[in-house]
């Protein structure tokens, strides 16, 4: 490499920023909702989970910028400073935003009505629905209400992250002679979002008629004055931090310091303010300065502020025909004798189409199973009422040795979490919460069993959780195997997980935070040798980001070097791909389809004697340097192409749900060529498993 490529690889120019690339990933998913293509409802999902996950970026990533500009950080590898990064997140996001409104008044709404489902506005509603709703809110809404004036007597009062509230204005002297001015209105949890309407005029076809709850209050919030005058109700909703901050190393106990920052999470720092767009500039900057925000943060906004309640329509409205066709799971032949089948070979699942069905079997079988001595597994997230749960108590109780380490940190699953931890130790399951300063992400299941007077080793790795809901939605694969190898690396995980370990020296597994960076940086960089000694060179990766500047540059390094660079990336990429004597040589592309990409698989031709790893880490630092995952090889060469053919080769021929990275950070959605037929590598996965 030249000197002069060397600097070039400095230049922050070549990074784009990873918060800025998460808000344009929700642009992309907004596009789903735009396309004619898909069914209706499954455009108003997509329309949804853009809601949701904006919600979610500014409640983390926003928030997490917003303290580094405070504290006068300095820029990252792509230059921008965090003040002014902060600025261009709140510009971006209302591009989003303005996006999202208009696809829901412009196209899905008058779309939804023609198929006789409608959101009805006040203005919509008719005579007999008017008067349902004004009966709906007195007996069902106002008993629960308790509106609070704001006077030297009445605060204003804490707002709970993400709620639905009313601020309305009021005027005339109340029976205490207090001159009216202004009044909170909040909605509790308790109140359903989206209110059906009877049907009035039932006729041949039925029709869905359906309100926001947030229409009904600031439509009837006079009654909520008697004798006073409301001039005006506007909803608003506030986005608050909701990154949980507990000093391990400073805690005795981590759960109970867990337990101690939830009570407070939905009242941490503002981070954003979504309000009426009628809403007087008196009552918004009142309302800013309450909220210690600047005016960068306020989004003034055309219609309910809750929009993404609107998925709920979803459920309650029996369509099939608007909605994406079902599937079933394929379940593997020996399910029914799971040792019998993995002493005759791995078994590998491809989530959705495979069913988790196996991972369930193996955990049930070993806890009824008299020559099961041990079970350890990872839990980072799973349902509420999961069978893998019941399975491992019953384990327990069985008499076998069952250790469980719980993430208690695991984002927005804390408190599931902690519930799930108490239960496992009632039973007398032995539960650890990993290690202290880094999240255990790792899914990892072993069971040790008693054969021939011999212990086996049966493993389960995977790149996505134990929760079998997700198994449903999400692309993951798992490996299921009795390799001696991949057990003993597994178990030495374990006890360094629960008990004392110096670094382990394993023999088939990459772990961070100690040895996977550097595998991966090894292996790029051996990709990048065998072009430059003029062999075939190609590496193709599949992640959800990535962000590692070393990463990035041992990338960039190798496509100088010769190497053809495939990567698909479902969400930020902070790499530029061809740019010019820089990455000409590779692409990315980001899949945005019915399923939600979720593998991590890695390919590296290796001069022909290709290595292939799947892996629960992307390529993002705190995967790599601060918590502790697992990279596992496909040793099988049958079960490796398959992971090649589904999980990489077809992305890369897809057309139909993948969009293109641009050498200026822009993406651009792929098309069918001339006389090419369009293809979803999702959509023939899911047609093969049906026939």
């Amino acid at each position: 490499m030249t000197d002069t490529f060397a600097i070039a690889l400095d230049d922050p120019t070549l990074y784009a920023n990873r918060e800025l690339g998460q808000i344009d990933f929700n642009l992309r998913v907004l596009e789903q909702a735009r396309d004619a293509r898909l069914p209706l409802l499954e455009r108003l999902r997509y329309l949804c989970i853009s809601c949701t996950n904006l919600d979610e970026f500014f409640e983390i990533r926003c928030a997490s910028v917003r303290q580094a500009a405070e504290l006068g950080r300095p820029a990252g590898i792509d230059g921008i400073p965090p003040a002014a990064l902060l600025e261009r997140i709140h510009a971006r996001a209302a591009e989003l935003v303005d996006g999202q409104y208009h696809c829901f008044y412009d196209s899905l709404k008058p779309e939804l009505a023609a198929q006789g489902i409608h959101l009805l506005e006040s203005r919509e509603w008719t005579q007999q629905q008017s008067e349902w709703l004004r009966e709906y809110f007195h007996t069902e809404i106002m008993p629960v209400l308790s509106p609070l004036a704001l006077d030297p007597a009445h605060p204003f009062p804490k707002i709970l992250n993400k709620s639905l509230n009313v601020v309305v204005v009021v005027e005339g002297r109340d029976a205490f002679g207090r001159e009216g001015h202004l009044a909170i209105v909040r909605a509790p949890r308790s109140l359903p979002r989206i209110i059906r309407l009877p049907e009035f005029e039932p006729g041949d076809t039925p029709r869905h008629q359906f309100v926001f709850l947030s229409t009904v209050l600031s439509t009837f919030a006079q009654a909520l004055f008697p004798g006073m005058c409301v001039r005006g109700a506007y909803q608003f909703r506030v986005t608050r931090n909701s990154e949980l901050i507990v000093d391990e190393d400073d805690v005795d106990n981590l759960a109970l310091a867990l337990r101690d920052e939830l009570q407070g999470r939905g009242y941490l720092r503002a981070e954003r303010l979504e309000i009426d767009a009628t809403c007087p500039d008196a009552v918004v900057d009142m309302l800013l300065a309450n909220f210690e925000l600047p005016g960068s943060a306020l989004y003034r906004i055309h219609g309910p502020v809750n929009l993404n309640r609107a998925a709920q329509l979803y459920r309650m409205v029996d369509r099939p025909d608007l909605k994406f066709p079902p599937f079933q799971p394929r379940i593997p032949a020996g399910v029914d004798a799971m040792f019998e089948r993995l002493r005759t070979g791995d078994l590998l699942l491809h989530h959705p189409g495979d069913s988790f069905a196996p991972v369930l079997e193996l955990v049930r079988q070993a806890a009824d199973d008299p020559d099961v001595l041990a079970i350890k597994q990872t839990l980072y997230r799973t349902t509420r009422d999961s069978p893998i749960v019941d399975h491992l108590v019953r384990a327990a109780r069985n008499g076998k040795d069952v250790t469980v380490v719980v993430e208690l940190r695991a984002r927005f699953d804390e408190e599931a979490n902690l519930r799930l931890a108490d239960r496992l130790q009632d039973a007398g399951v032995q539960v650890v919460y990993g290690v202290v300063g880094h999240k255990a992400h790792a899914k990892m299941l072993l069971v040790v069993r008693r054969e021939d007077e011999i212990l086996r080793r049966y493993v389960h790795l995977s790149t996505g959780n134990y929760h079998s809901d997700t198994a449903r939605a999400y692309t993951d694969f798992g490996l299921m195997t009795a390799n001696p190898d991949i057990g003993n690396d597994v178990h030495l995980i374990f006890q360094q997980l629960s008990g004392l370990s110096a670094p382990l020296k394993l023999s088939r597994l990459l772990e961070s935070p100690f040895t996977l960076h550097r595998g991966v940086l090894e292996r790029i960089a051996r990709e990048a040798e065998h072009a430059r000694q003029g062999q075939p060179a190609r590496l193709i990766a599949k992640m959800n980001a990535i962000n590692e500047p070393q990463v990035v540059r041992a990338l960039y390094e190798a496509a100088q070097a010769g190497v053809q660079v495939d990567l698909i990336v479902r969400g930020a990429c902070v790499l530029r791909p061809g740019i010019p004597g820089v990455s000409e040589s590779i692409r990315v592309r980001s899949i945005i389809g019915r399923l939600l990409e979720h593998h991590r698989i890695w390919w590296f031709g290796n001069d022909g004697t290709p290595e292939l790893f799947c892996s629960s880490a992307d390529w993002l630092e705190r995967n790599l340097l601060r918590r502790v995952e697992v990279a596992f090889p496909i040793l099988d060469p049958g079960l490796a192409q398959r992971v090649l053919q589904e999980g990489l080769l077809d992305y890369l021929a897809d057309n139909h749900d993948a969009w293109l990275l641009q050498p200026d950070g822009q993406y651009a959605r792929a098309q069918a060529g001339d006389g090419e037929a369009a293809y979803s590598a999702q959509a023939a996965r899911l047609e093969a498993i049906s026939r």
